[in-house]
C-alpha cells in the first residue's frame, strides 16, 4: 500500500527514532510500503519517520540510479537498528533532495565512506563499509532516524534563502506527484 509521506513541519521527522525487534508489529507490511511508497514517488530512500513511524528503519535503492556500463555498484537493501560506527574521506559535496521536502534542493557535504552496522529484515547481523553514492544515501536516511533533515546541513545563506518556500510546505502549499502529509490543513 502506498502510504503518505510525512512533510516538512510533522513533528516525527524530528524525532530520534527508536530501536526495534523482530516483533515489532506489522514490520513485515510497513516495510513492504515503504518500498512501494519510494518507487511511487520516485525516491531512492525511505525512512520509517517519513513515514510517520519514529522508529531505525530505512530502505535504500541506489541501484536504480547507476549508469549502466559504470563500475559502480547500486545497493537494494533493509537497514534496521543501523549505527554508523565509522566515516571517512574527504567531505564531498553533492546536490540532495527529500521526499518530504518536495521541490528544494541544495549541496550537502558528506563524508564519501562509512561503515555501518545494522540488522537486515530478517534481522541478520551485518557490519559493512559503504562508499561513493551508496553512503550518501545511506547517510540521508540515516539522518532522518536521529530526526535530522538535509536542510539542517546547507549552508547558512542557502537556509536563509529557502525558509519561506519551508515555512510554504509546513503550511501545506506546496505540490508533488506523491500523497503528503502535512502538519497545518
Amino acid at each position: 500500500m502506498i502510504l503518505p509521506i510525512y512533510a516538512y513541519g510533522q513533528p516525527v521527522l524530528k524525532k530520534e527514532g527508536q530501536p526495534i525487534d523482530r516483533d515489532y508489529s506489522g514490520l513485515e507490511q510497513l516495510i513492504a510500503d515503504m518500498w512501494e511508497t519510494m518507487y511511487h514517488a520516485e525516491g531512492v530512500g525511505l525512512a520509517a519517520p517519513q513515514v510517520g513511524h519514529s522508529i531505525r528503519l530505512f530502505v535504500v535503492d541506489t541501484v536504480q540510479m547507476m549508469k549502466e556500463g559504470s563500475d559502480l555498484v547500486g545497493i537494494k537493501k533493509v537497514f534496521i537498528n543501523a549505527e554508523i560506527v565509522d566515516e571517512e574521506g574527504a567531505p564531498w559535496e553533492y546536490e540532495e533532495g527529500c521526499l518530504s521536502i518536495p521541490d528544494i534542493r541544495g549541496d550537502v557535504e558528506r563524508l564519501p565512506r562509512i561503515r555501518l552496522q545494522y540488522l537486515d529484515e530478517k534481522f541478520q547481523s551485518h557490519d559493512e563499509v559503504f562508499d561513493g553514492m551508496n553512503a550518501r544515501v545511506i547517510q540521508h536516511e540515516y539522518d532522518h532516524i536521529d530526526g535530522i533533515l538535509f536542510v539542517e546541513h546547507l549552508k547558512p545563506l542557502k537556509r536563509r534563502l529557502i525558509q519561506r518556500r519551508l515555512q510554504a510546505i509546513k503550511e501545506g502549499k506546496v505540490q508533488a506527484d506523491y500523497r503528503l502529509k502535512f502538519a497545518v490543513r
